[in-house]
């Protein structure tokens, strides 16, 4: 109720602002199409700023946060057996198997270090139609079977048809396999977590029997793209003091983001089987984005779902290029936008149905900002420009940003704030550069990638879809060519918005640049941020560094194809704690 009140009160607030800024000489059609566009568009910057506040306040002024925020975590600093029995799963699709299954080897390894190694296996999902990439999986998980001293809990299936997708994969192992284990750990074929975090989470499950998804923190993996470190350097800081906020509010009614998290297999087979949509594609049939349907129907079921918001040794690659990361996006916009579809279901906790409409929402306020840029020019030459108050729309415009990068803002000022930790990411002076860095990346990338969702929906509208398959995941440049292929459109964008404002409001662009400029220069951005020697120099100099890369852990190490022994270590998180 508190955080429903402070965002509904901050969202009038700003509308009413922005009325009082558009309606200063009267009411055109323009200002009628730029009102309702920041109606749609705000709700997500207003909800991110209050997380951030709330996050930044747990984690710096709060008094056993912990407690507040994750009761359940407690048992992961125990050293208590385990009890039940879990299968770590990867489902794959037309990925690159070494890569994958090699993953898939070390978590194994570092589940044996613990000590804990029997109470796990471990299944490779695969959905592959591609027959020489399902006949390398096959013999990969052979070879590990042979050398491995408990191959009874290595398992190979692949399905014929890709039928429900992801959610359909894993329903198939609930139902051939589900009846043998308590838990099981969803991984993505680019996922890696420690043997201790499982471990911890697998205590957290067993000691909460009424807690149905336990959803790790997952953060990004060191890369040698520049494009994935400046990005993912940005996602770290933004997504802690978010994620703690969110957590604290939203409880037991948490979110699912489908990989590198403990769900307890009874109730989730008996109760998250989701529904076809009626229709056709691309909104009807399976439900492509799966996850946060699954977790609001854990909850129906009386079961808790809950993030654990600690940095807790559990990764995930990024993109390596804006073009990888648009495939990606676009992908779930689809699956997002499916939801509307499913607002209907009965019995769903208010704050699970509010998930969903927040889902939707997400992408429906892409499209909508995307309007608003357009209509600038024409706002420019809409009614008498003495009469606009350029004082309260700079105040506005300013305000509005700061609350929009709010969640880096607050995570950067956060790790600033505790003593020594600015370190791990290579001292103050390289961490306040690599942050400059980023909120400027995110403002090119924004230009860039939300031009493509505003088209890509449109194209929903007569039927388009987009494709589900394997993606790339390691670094690579993009040819001039592509980049011109992809992104002439946002190219053509730029110089009509941009022009437009330099011809009817010159005084405006300066104001207008950080949100069209990305427009101008997105051919050349994709090409450079995808220099495989960009990410080496980068690299080098550890310029928008994480913390693996200072202290690195074994698992990391071993992806890397780096040996040595596989440390005696302890639950991630537990010192802080």
């Amino acid at each position: 109720m508190l955080v429903g009140a402070l965002n509904v009160a901050t969202y009038l607030g700003l509308s009413a602002w922005m009325a009082q800024v558009l309606g200063a000489g009267g009411w055109s059609a323009v200002d009628i199409a730029l009102f309702v566009c920041f109606l749609i568009g705000t709700p997500w910057t207003v909800l991110g700023f209050w997380n951030a506040v709330i996050g930044f306040w747990l984690l710096h002024g709060a008094d056993n946060s912990e407690a507040a925020v994750a009761p359940f975590a407690a048992p992961a600093r125990e050293d208590s057996p385990l009890r039940h029995r879990t299968a770590i799963l990867m489902t794959l699709r037309n990925e690159d198997p070494s890569r994958a299954i090699a993953r898939l080897r070390i978590v194994e390894t570092s589940l044996e270090a613990t000590g804990h190694g029997e109470a796990f296996s471990y299944f490779v999902l695969s959905d592959s139609n591609d027959a020489s990439v399902a006949a390398s999986e096959e013999a990969l998980v052979q070879a590990w079977r042979q050398e491995s001293a408990h191959p009874h809990r290595i398992i190979y299936r692949r399905r014929e048809t890709n039928e429900g997708y992801k959610a359909g994969n894993v329903r198939d192992f609930c139902e051939r396999w589900g009846g043998d284990y308590e838990f099981m750990l969803p991984l993505d074929a680019d996922s890696l977590m420690s043997g201790p975090t499982i471990v911890a989470m697998a205590r957290m499950m067993q000691a909460h029997p009424k807690l149905g998804i336990l959803q790790s923190l997952v953060v990004g993996m060191p890369s040698q793209s520049a494009f994935a470190r400046i990005f993912q350097f940005g996602m770290r800081q933004g997504m802690r003091p978010y994620t703690m906020g969110s957590a604290w509010w939203m409880a037991d009614c948490g979110p699912f983001w489908g990989h590198n998290a403990l769900v307890r297999i009874a109730p989730f087979a008996a109760h998250c089987h989701l529904p076809v949509l009626p229709g056709g594609p691309p909104l009807g049939g399976h439900v492509l984005s799966h996850d946060q349907v699954e977790a609001t129907l854990m909850r129906r079921a009386g079961y808790e779902v809950r993030v654990w918001p600690e940095e807790c040794e559990s990764w995930e690659e990024n993109p390596p290029t804006i073009a990888d990361f648009s495939r990606r996006d676009v992908r779930w916009c689809q699956g997002n936008l499916q939801y509307v579809k499913l607002l209907d279901l009965p019995g769903l906790m208010p704050t699970s149905r509010f998930q969903l409409v927040w889902a939707i929402l997400m992408f429906l306020g892409i499209p909508a900002w995307t309007l608003m840029i357009a209509l600038a020019p024409l706002k420019a030459l809409d009614g008498d420009i003495a009469a606009f108050p350029a004082g309260s729309a700079i105040g506005l415009y300013v305000t509005f940003l700061a609350m929009y990068l709010s969640p880096k803002l607050a995570g950067f000022l956060d790790i600033l704030a505790k003593p020594g930790e600015a370190a791990r990411y290579g001292g103050r002076l390289r961490f306040a550069a690599a942050a400059l860095t980023e909120l400027v990346f995110s403002f090119l990338l924004g230009a860039a990638t939300t031009l493509r969702i505003t088209i890509f929906m449109i194209g929903l509208v007569f039927g388009r879809s987009s494709s589900w398959n394997g993606q790339s995941r390691d670094a690579h440049r993009l040819s001039w060519r592509s980049a011109l292929e992809g992104l002439w459109p946002q190219l053509l964008f730029g110089i009509a918005v941009n022009g437009g404002l330099l011809f009817a409001a010159p005084g405006a662009l300066p104001w207008a640049l950080p949100l069209t400029l990305g427009y101008l220069i997105a051919i050349p951005f994709a090409v450079g941020t995808s220099v495989p020697a960009l990410g080496r120099a980068m690299l080098r100099a550890r310029f928008c560094a994480i913390p693996e890369e200072r202290d690195t852990p074994w698992e990391i190490r071993a992806v890397r194809g780096e040996t040595g022994a596989v440390p005696a270590t302890t639950v991630p998180g537990a010192q802080a704690a």
